[in-house]
């Protein structure tokens, strides 16, 4: 019987692995820089992927990897590089420009001035929606695959039934920009062009409406989720980032976690304006309904 088991465990272990990709990915961070720099725009990459993977596989309904339950973001929540771990400054070779843009930032932060677009309930936008805290859901389909964040509702698409990108003559800057794909066994390819400018995170870089990102989505084992992302933005970095980003599969025996709908305009404090020296402030603060009456 114990033996039995443990051929199921092997078995159920197994599958949870794609089989092998035609995609060749290199070992080590240095080695994905170096894909990287390879090619000098994140399109060329995307399509230097597609090339090897011969144009991707089409995939059936039955056939959709299993990345069902709810995970959350590991490593060192708000780094875009859980690299950088607890340092001061990020793994990424920045322009001057935005060295200076971050040291200023850096700077006000330690002054207690601050300002962030999340504090008016607006959505953080990609590539910031990889490192974004809470729950999450995966839900990947032949022609479309969702990622999904609880943190204001924030839902990506990527589509995976051919298209290409929406005519350059029709683009404009979207939070969670546009983004194409397809699948190497396994693995699902993104390509996101159309982004709006914004910041890593609130100690990290910004990034430009140049910015693009490629990211390699895998299944690695029972639990985790991998996305191998290289960011291009001219403006802002010397040369393309390279991150890890690992999201884990929560324990949920009895099946209670849930993405619940995320509505931060609903608490009436959460009102804020932003002052003359460039920080955040609740407009009319109060511990009290204010439809509330003696």
């Amino acid at each position: 019987m114990q033996r039995r088991a443990r051929l199921l465990a092997l078995a159920a272990a197994a599958a949870a692995v794609p089989a092998a990709a035609d995609i060749s990915l290199p070992d080590g961070k240095e080695g994905m820089q170096a894909l990287g720099r390879a090619h000098p725009t994140a399109e060329a990459l995307y399509e230097h992927f597609r090339e090897q993977a011969d144009g991707g596989d089409r995939v059936a309904p039955d056939d959709m990897p299993d990345w069902s339950g709810v995970y959350s973001r590991g490593g060192i929540i708000f780094n875009f590089d859980p690299d950088q771990g607890t340092d001061r400054l990020p793994t990424a070779k920045l322009t001057e420009e935005y060295e200076q843009r971050l040291s200023e930032k850096l700077d006000r932060l330690e002054r207690g001035i601050e300002y962030d677009r999340l504090s008016e309930c607006a959505p953080p936008g990609h590539p910031r929606w990889l490192t974004e805290p809470f729950l999450r859901e995966f839900v990947p389909t032949p022609d479309q695959t969702w990622l999904i964040n609880e943190m204001v509702n924030d839902i990506r698409r990527v589509y995976t039934d051919g298209r290409g990108h929406v005519p350059e003559a029709d683009r404009y800057p979207l939070y969670n920009g546009d983004s194409i794909g397809f699948w190497d066994e396994g693995r699902l390819v993104v390509h996101t062009n159309q982004l709006m400018a914004g910041q890593y995170q609130r100690t990290q870089p910004d990034y430009s409406e140049q910015v693009e990102t490629v990211e390699i989505w895998e299944k690695v084992d029972e639990r985790n989720l991998v996305a191998h992302v290289w960011v291009y933005d001219p403006p802002a970095l010397e040369e393309p980032w390279y991150a890890k980003q690992t999201y884990t599969k929560l324990s949920d025996p009895d099946r209670r976690l849930r993405i619940r709908y995320w509505h931060c305009d609903e608490n009436p404090n959460n009102e804020v304006e932003r002052t003359d020296e460039g920080s955040s402030q609740f407009r009319d603060f109060t511990f009290t309904d204010e439809d509330d009456s003696p």
